[in-house]
């Protein structure tokens, strides 16, 4: 007997039109790899029961609890610039909603449960290694403090997945405020179903920007919430120094949290064209392009929402443009704050841009790594003499010797203390971040050897990524060159 959950399913409310009824594909040998304990309970769900042989059954799409329903969701979306007016769940499958212990409605979701309708020839499987990519960086993510969905368990099928080579299988068990995205709102605009439209802008409203309802104009005041939250989203993206790899609008949820965890990676040295995505070949995702892509996106959001923004085309696209036109302060808000406080800068003084941008430019010049130059520089604002451990970091090491002088100088203009400042600085500048080689020897172990002590590992030191972990040094420092990660893959 399945154990009810506490479902509540809004989205299974909503018109046929919006998602199919499909059930998870059953698999022969399902193992628990890892269950999120602390989730779980945060979803007021039991641990010990989604850890028991029924609660395996759900989380590998076997068997359904009392009151789900199983629905694909349907969505379009601009992929690397070309519009494809159908996509869809092609191998997640959307088991319910709950609420959680703070009061917010989350999705639970089944990914790599099997084919549906939108699979498009698909087999609907995720390979294990992408399943674990995803429960790694989703919960780094989490921890940082980046909005994001979250990882509740990982499972192994028991069955093999063709790739470009025979794969272990697995399904993740993903969380997220909801699965909408823009190109949720493409699918029915592309179509001429504004009347999708309209019920898809009212329950984003409902879901996740209640305010909205008693606004003057409730859809611009959605526009306007959607643009803020991304333009605050992307700017903590760059200030970790994460690349998403695909940001399709179909990859980009209307709710602000990071989703769909492919060809991600976090840079090692700086440099702000860096590509890691096997299929981003024209880099158009790159690291420095992710604020444009996010405006882009959000454009093609409102072009969906123009007939509701008003009855005259004149003035909706005018409407549409000042939201817009929000984005870039919203942004530039965010980030040179984030910028400010992880150089140590509690007030603001006009050349504080300009005295972070060089040491951007210092680092891509010099190939320092990014993680660690203001991780260490967070010691160094406390005691001079840890100069030397960021300036080892740089090529040139004058290059980093003629800004600190000018950090120095400014950072005498703070009222804090120095101890105070690098505390400070320590807690929004991470030691420990997922890199590459680290999520990639993690992977290979699992897959070639079904050795998962390095992912148990890994999510432990990543658990507590702003405290120095001395028996975990080696995890913060980057890769030696024959380690280097210069490609990551879709799990597709």
């Amino acid at each position: 007997m399945i154990a009810p959950l506490p479902f509540d399913n809004t989205y299974a409310r909503m018109p046929a039109r919006f998602f199919t009824r499909t059930p998870p594909t059953p698999v022969s040998a399902p193992r628990l790899i890892r269950l999120n304990h602390a989730l779980a309970l945060h979803l007021g769900l039991d641990p010990d029961w989604l850890a028991s042989e029924p609660g395996l059954a759900m989380l590998a799409g076997n068997r359904l609890p009392d009151a789900a329903e199983a629905i694909a969701t349907a969505y379009a979306g601009h992929q690397f610039g070309g519009f494809v007016p159908q996509l869809g769940d092609g191998r997640a499958i959307l088991l319910g909603e709950v609420i959680d212990r703070d009061g917010v409605r989350r999705d639970i979701q089944l990914k790599g449960a099997g084919p549906t309708p939108f699979s498009r020839r698909g087999d609907g499987r995720a390979a294990l290694g992408p399943v674990l990519r995803e429960y790694v960086v989703s919960e780094a993510m989490a921890v940082l403090g980046i909005p994001t969905t979250r990882a509740l368990a990982a499972v192994t099928t028991g069955e093999e997945v063709f790739r470009e080579t025979i794969l272990p299988g697995g399904v993740l068990t993903r969380v997220a405020s909801s699965h909408i995205r823009v190109g949720t709102f493409q699918f029915f605009a592309a179509r001429g179903d504004m009347e999708g439209v309209r019920l898809l802008a009212d329950h984003v409203i409902a879901r996740h920007y209640p305010h909205a309802a008693a606004a003057e104009r409730p859809y611009r005041a959605l526009l306007d919430g959607v643009v803020k939250a991304q333009a605050e989203l992307i700017a903590q993206w760059l200030l970790v120094g994460f690349i998403h790899g695909v940001m399709n609008t179909d990859n980009m949820s209307i709710a602000g949290e990071t989703i769909d965890y492919g060809p991600c990676a976090f840079m090692d040295h700086y440099d702000p064209e860096t590509v890691y995505s096997a299929i981003d070949r024209a880099g158009r995702y790159a690291y420095a392009n992710q604020p444009t892509i996010g405006q882009w996106n959000l454009t093609r959001l409102a072009e969906c929402l123009l007939p509701l923004l008003s009855d005259d085309d004149d003035a909706a696209v005018a409407d549409a443009e000042e939201a817009l036109g929000a984005y870039p302060p919203a942004f530039e808000k965010a980030y040179q704050a984030g910028l400010r406080r992880k150089l140590g800068l509690v007030t603001e003084q006009e050349g504080d841009l300009a005295l972070g941008r060089d040491l951007l430019d210092a680092m891509a010049a010099n190939r320092a790594d990014f993680t660690l130059t203001f991780r260490r520089l967070s010691d160094a604002a406390s005691d001079p003499e840890a100069d030397s451990a960021v300036r080892v970091l740089f090529a040139d090491a004058t290059a980093y010797d003629s800004w600190a002088a000018r950090w120095r100088e400014r950072l005498a203009q703070e009222p804090s203390d120095s101890a105070a400042r690098g505390a400070a600085m320590r807690a929004v500048n991470p030691a420990y971040i997922p890199r590459n080689h680290r999520v990639e020897a993690m992977i290979r172990a699992a897959v070639d050897r079904d050795d998962f002590g390095p992912f148990e590992e890994l999510l432990a030191v990543l658990a507590n990524p702003f405290d120095d972990q001395r028996n975990f040094s080696h995890y913060a420092e980057p890769p030696q060159q024959h380690e280097r990660v210069l490609q990551t893959f879709c799990g597709t």
